[in-house]
C-alpha cells in the first residue's frame, strides 16, 4: 500500500510533478479490521502518506476497530499516530446478539473499550450497532440505544442485519441452526431507531448515520456529496471527475502488480445518466435531499420537470416532501429509500 501511495501520489491532480497537491481533509482506515495491524505498520503507512500528500492539520483520521483490539497498550500507542477518530464495531450490548453474529467480544468488553478510548483521549467516537437480529427484541434494541446515549457517543451508525453470501451465518440459517432475518422486525426497529435518537438530540443526516450537532463524519459526507476520493489496497475503489476505478479483490494479484510498478486498476467513465442516478441515490439518503437547482445545472430544466412529475406519487403517499427546492424523504420514506431512488432513475 505504501508503494501504491507513491505510484498514485498525483491522483488528485495529474498535472503536478513535485507538489503534494490539494490538502486531504479525511483519511479512513477500513473496512476490514485495520486495528489488527501493529502500530509500527500504521506508522509506516502514515509516514508514506504524509510524504506524498498534503494533509490538513485538522484532518479527520478514522480507524475502524473491533473492541477486543482496543487494549490499553494499543490505545496509548495509537495516540502517538495521526489517528483522531475511532469507529468501533460494538454491534450490540447484549450477549445473545453477539453470539448470534459470531462476535468474539462480550457486552462488558464493549463498554470497557469505549471508556478506555475516552480515558486515552479519543473523544471523537462512532459505534456501529446492528438491529433486526432474531435474538433482539424491541426492548433490547432500545436498551442498546440508551446505553449509547448515556455514554455520550457523538456518532452512531446503525445497520439492519444482512446475511452475506458464503458466510457462516448464511450456512447456519440454511441448516436451521440459526433463525432467519425478519424483514418486518427490521423495518419496525428502524422506526424505533429514528424516533429514539431524534428524541435525544441526534440528527439523522444519512439513512444509516446519526450524529450530535457538529459531529457529522467528514469522510461520509465526502462520499455522499460526490467529492473525489482515493482508495488504496485490494478491492479499494477511487473516484474523481465522473470516473470510477478499482483494484482487484485478489490480494496476491494486487501485491504482484504493485511490486512490478503497475497499477492493477480497472475503471469506467460514468455516463450522464449514471451520474444523475448516483446523485439521486446519494442525495436522497441524506437529510438535505435532492437539490432541484443541482439537477437543473447538471441535466437541464426538462429533467427537473420530469423529476417533479415522477415524485408526485411519493409526495402524495407521504414518503417525500419538497422543502426549499429540495426533495427530501420523510421518516416513512426512508424505509423505502432504495426503491424510491431506483424508481426515479434516468428514464
Amino acid at each position: 500500500m505504501t508503494r501504491e501511495l507513491e505510484l498514485r501520489k498525483n491522483f488528485f491532480d495529474e498535472r503536478l510533478t513535485e507538489s503534494k497537491g490539494i490538502a486531504i481533509q479525511s483519511i479512513y482506515l477500513g473496512g476490514g479490521t485495520p486495528s489488527t495491524l501493529g502500530i509500527n505498520h500504521l506508522q509506516i503507512f502514515f509516514s508514506a502518506l504524509y510524504q506524498h500528500f498534503c494533509v490538513m492539520e485538522d484532518a479527520e483520521i478514522t480507524l475502524e476497530a473491533n473492541p477486543e483490539d482496543l487494549t490499553p497498550d494499543y490505545l496509548h500507542l495509537l495516540r502517538e499516530t495521526p489517528v483522531n477518530r475511532l469507529s468501533i464495531g460494538i454491534q450490540s450490548f447484549h450477549k445473545a446478539d453477539l453470539l448470534y453474529m459470531n462476535r468474539s467480544h462480550s457486552p462488558e468488553h464493549a463498554m470497557q473499550c469505549i471508556e478506555l478510548a475516552r480515558q486515552t483521549g479519543f473523544t471523537n467516537l462512532n459505534i456501529d450497532l446492528i438491529y433486526g437480529t432474531p435474538t433482539m427484541g424491541d426492548n433490547a434494541f432500545l436498551q442498546n440505544l440508551s446505553k449509547a446515549v448515556q455514554m455520550g457517543i457523538p456518532h452512531i451508525s446503525a445497520y439492519a442485519l444482512t446475511v452475506e453470501p458464503n458466510t457462516a451465518l448464511e450456512v447456519f440459517i440454511k441448516r436451521g441452526k440459526s433463525q432467519p432475518v425478519d424483514e418486518e422486525q427490521c423495518a419496525h426497529q428502524f422506526e424505533l431507531l429514528m424516533d429514539f435518537l431524534a428524541d435525544h438530540g441526534y440528527l439523522h443526516y444519512e439513512i444509516s448515520n446519526f450524529a450530535l450537532p457538529g459531529m457529522f463524519s467528514r469522510h461520509n459526507l465526502s462520499y455522499w456529496t460526490g467529492a473525489p476520493y482515493l482508495g488504496l489496497g485490494p478491492s479499494a475503489h477511487s473516484y474523481k471527475q465522473n470516473q470510477r476505478s478499482w483494484n482487484p479483490a485478489n490480494t496476491t494479484a494486487y501485491i504482484q502488480s504493485i511490486k512490478n510498478g503497475v497499477l492493477p486498476l480497472e475503471s469506467e467513465e460514468l455516463s450522464s445518466a449514471q451520474q444523475y442516478d448516483e446523485y439521486l441515490m446519494t442525495s436522497l439518503r441524506t437529510m438535505w435531499g435532492c437539490s432541484l437547482e443541482r439537477v437543473e445545472s447538471g441535466w437541464g430544466i426538462e429533467k427537473v420537470n420530469e423529476l417533479r412529475k415522477q415524485s408526485e406519487k411519493y409526495i402524495l403517499q407521504g414518503l417525500m416532501v419538497e422543502i426549499d427546492h429540495h426533495f427530501i424523504l420523510t421518516n416513512k420514506g426512508r424505509l423505502f429509500a432504495d426503491r424510491v431512488a431506483s424508481d426515479l432513475f434516468w428514464v
